[in-house]
Order: structure tokens, then C-alpha cells, then sequence
């Protein structure tokens, strides 16, 4: 991570006090910053490719 320019954004740019910054999750500072959209959750199809790509491999009757 960038920290030297999310801190000039953070506190800068947001004008967030240090204390505020450095208690956000990134989650939070995405949806502050407006790149919340950058990354979506997984839809079952995407799940489905996955699956099809990666499968499990058998290890026998009870592999748990």
C-alpha cells in the first residue's frame, strides 16, 4: 500500500484528524474516498467458474 499517499489524502485531502485515520478499515476509507465500486463481491456464476477451474479433489469417502 501507498501509505505516504493515502495519509496525504486521509488527512489532507478528507481533512481527518490521525487519531480517525488510523482507526478507519480500508473498507471505510474506500467508500470515503469514492472507490468502493473498484472491487464487487463474487456473484454465483464467478463462484461457478472458480469451482470449474480450481475442483476439489476426491480424496475418498470421508474427506471431510
Amino acid at each position: 500500500m501507498d501509505w505516504p499517499a493515502l495519509m496525504q489524502v486521509g488527512l489532507h485531502g478528507l481533512g481527518l484528524a490521525p487519531d480517525i485515520f488510523w482507526a478507519l478499515t480500508p473498507v471505510e476509507l474506500q467508500v470515503m474516498l469514492g472507490n468502493s465500486a473498484q472491487q464487487k463481491p463474487m456473484l454465483s456464476n464467478g463462484l461457478a467458474a472458480l469451482m470449474a477451474a480450481y475442483p476439489d479433489k476426491d480424496k475418498g469417502p470421508n474427506n471431510g
